[in-house]
């Protein structure tokens, strides 16, 4: 008999912020500041300090850059931003989306 795996709409808690990955992981594990991970980084302090803030997101040219700067390649630094920002999307516009019919497989 095979075993039935019920449909889920996503984590219950919000998926992590590349920023909180940067500030815990990243720049401890390479024993530099933010400041010299800025500068090696081509960005301002304060650029590199807001993402890390999760004030502001990692856009697909400092996706680029973190790849590079990590070696990990740009695609996760930019999946995680995007994993976080629907999660954020979905809860906030929960009620609203709930009030728009579904129209799936109706082509």
């Amino acid at each position: 008999m095979t075993k039935a795996y019920p449909i889920t709409t996503g984590p219950a808690m919000a998926p992590t912020h590349p920023g909180e990955i940067l500030k815990e992981d990243v720049l401890p594990a390479l024993k530099l500041s933010v400041s010299e991970a800025a500068r090696q980084l081509g960005v301002s302090r304060q650029t590199l300090h807001r993402i890390m803030a999760q004030t502001h997101g990692v856009t697909p040219e400092m996706a680029v850059r973190l790849g590079q700067f990590y070696g990990n390649g740009p695609d996760i630094w930019l999946a995680m931003q995007s994993a976080h920002d629907l999660w954020r999307a979905k809860l906030r516009m929960q009620d609203e989306v709930a009030k728009i019919p579904s129209h799936a497989g109706a082509g």
